[in-house]
């Protein structure tokens, strides 16, 4: 039913006629006051930008971290731990908020968040730090996908197009500012006011979210879901999926010549026999039991073409973005000696685009559906941006058109968030507007986490061709700290592999934008609906759906008394 309604858009639709206010009336709710409304976003707003910020807020510190802790080698888990437990959890988080609601479920999220990232100040070695950092990336994964379901459910539908703007300027005002933000606290202060910061900004904002939440005639009409509903199975494929499809190509990076051994290719099978796995089960359910469970993967949304399209999407242009945040800095701080601080400023041009292109897209789909004219030019910006960067030289002194090429790829990358976001609501039915946020949170940081793990492994390549074993794992990390006890030759070596493999960067994320744009042509339809027309349907939808369900129910309960 769901892919016949994504392909039926015309002008207002025809089949509400004059019941359309009465539908309306049984699933209104009344509309927060502005004050508060505002008050309440930048609750959440806040929670959304800790917990992008703190994926790559340690980019720049690494090596500080492990000079400290005295283990160069194993420090880049304090990264990955975090991205991982980040990545595997955002869906499953999204379907408790059905259950236990989207308040307590943002409290919760927002209480570890808090708990561990303190935490991480205080560990005493690296694996205490490794360990709360995976904590706080299962807070982290929870703030990122319930915010992005609760900020389009609360908003009244004028302020949509202006949300979702907010969304993507939030989103890409973290992961560049992260860098940023990280090189300066730890070059001021200490690596460890990269963690403790999150406590006063993220108590600040809780209590203001506690304070703020609606009475109940302000919330909209959701039903809730139980315990017994919940895919256990389904999410668990996905956690592992996720993460061991990511987790080899991380490792990789930390040694050579493991492509064809079982610390590679065992994992990366096991991932993707789960994918399958989850999928399967999916599949299973929604034949068997339809909707009275509440999948992982709902099957009305992977079969919306237009849906499954934009979440592809939305995975290659994060495979891109991501990467492009995490290596330039690299680039800069090894191949054109700047330190950490500058290296993260260096970004800015691109935080810019970014949020004039998340303005932008909300903007061109205020009231009419342009979402797919909008990702093909924001996936061709993207495309261009990473090619014309992999024509910047290796030369010591950055040229200046690198900087205006970062502009193409986050102008790119703004318009993709925002029209993602509205496109993702836009689609999704009411019931599964929870899952269909959080499949494009999750699907977002797993193209990115690709990305850092193909840039992490493209990088070790290219060290073993430039210097193989004549240089130390220690005297490479040290080159981002400013180099020590290191020969010009050996120096100039390493740069030299850093510049290839970064040249070789934006090649791959090239050929990935170029499978992006094909999604992107993915999300055509001739017929669309006005943004009221799709919303009038989708509520019609819901209440056919409870009327239904209600009426089996009566009759399940008169079979039972007969």
């Amino acid at each position: 039913m769901a892919g016949e309604l994504d392909e039926r858009k015309g002008v207002e639709d025809p089949t509400l006629g004059s019941n359309s206010s009465s539908i309306q009336n049984e699933h209104h709710h009344e509309e927060i006051p502005s004050a508060r409304l505002a008050l309440l976003g930048l609750g959440l707003s806040v929670g959304l930008f800790l917990s992008f910020l703190d994926s790559s807020i340690v980019a720049t510190s690494l090596f500080s971290i492990g000079t400290e802790f005295d283990d160069i080698k194993r420090v880049n888990w304090v990264a990955l731990a975090y991205t991982l437990s980040y990545l595997g959890c955002a869906v499953l988080l999204a379907r408790i908020s059905d259950v236990i609601g989207r308040r307590d479920a943002f409290l919760i999220s927002y209480i570890v968040f808090i708990a561990f990232s303190i935490g991480c100040g205080f560990a005493q070695n690296l694996e205490q730090l490794i360990t709360f950092r995976a904590i706080q990336g299962v807070g982290g994964s929870g703030l990122y996908s319930i915010s992005m379901i609760i900020l389009p459910e609360m908003a009244p539908p004028r302020l949509l197009q202006a949300l979702a703007a907010v969304i993507g300027v939030i989103i890409t005002l973290s992961s560049v500012l992260g860098p940023v933000l990280g090189g300066i606290l730890a070059h001021y202060a200490s690596w460890r006011w990269i963690f403790w910061i999150n406590g006063p900004v993220g108590a600040a904002s809780l209590l203001l979210f506690f304070m703020t939440w609606p009475k109940s005639q302000y919330l909209p009409d959701l039903e809730r879901r139980s315990w017994r509903e919940l895919d256990y199975l389904g999410s668990s494929l996905l956690i592992a999926a996720t993460v061991l499809v990511v987790f080899p190509f991380q490792n990789a990076s930390n040694a050579t010549n493991q492509w064809g051994q079982a610390i590679f290719l065992a994992p990366l099978i096991a991932g993707l026999t789960a994918f399958l796995a989850a999928f399967t089960w999916s599949l299973f359910v929604d034949r068997r039991w339809g909707d009275k469970i509440a999948t992982a993967l709902p099957m009305s949304l992977l079969r919306d073409r237009i849906y499954a399209s934009a979440v592809l999407n939305t995975m290659f242009l994060g495979f891109g973005y991501i990467l492009t945040v995490y290596a330039f800095p690299l680039r800069c701080q090894v191949v054109n000696g700047k330190d950490a601080l500058i290296a993260g400023v260096m970004l800015l041009p691109m935080l810019g685009s970014s949020a004039i292109g998340s303005a932008i897209s909300g903007k061109v789909n205020g009231k009419e559906d342009r979402t797919c004219e909008t990702l093909v030019v924001a996936t061709g910006l993207v495309t261009l941006g990473c090619g014309l960067l992999a024509t910047v030289s290796g030369s010591v002194d950055l040229e200046p058109k690198a900087l205006g090429f970062l502009v193409f790829v986050g102008l790119g990358f703004g318009l993709a968030v925002s029209t993602t976001t509205m496109l993702a609501a836009l689609q999704s039915s009411i019931r599964d507007h929870a899952p269909a946020q959080g499949i494009v949170a999750q699907v977002r940081v797993f193209g990115g986490s690709l990305g850092i793990a193909a840039s992490s492994a493209i990088l070790g390549v290219s060290l073993q061709a430039q210097v193989g074993g004549s240089v130390t794992l220690q005297q490479i990390s040290s080159v981002e700290g400013g180099g020590v006890n290191l020969a010009p030759s050996d120096l100039a070596a390493i740069r030299r592999a850093y510049a290839n493999a970064f040249r070789e960067d934006m090649r791959v994320c090239t050929i990935i934008a170029g499978i992006a744009l094909f999604w992107a042509l993915g999300t055509y339809s001739r017929q669309r609906l006005s943004r009221t027309g799709r919303r009038q349907q989708q509520v019609r939808e819901e209440i056919e759906r409870r009327m239904i369900a209600a009426a089996n129910k009566r009759r399940q309960q008169e079979n039972v008394e007969q």
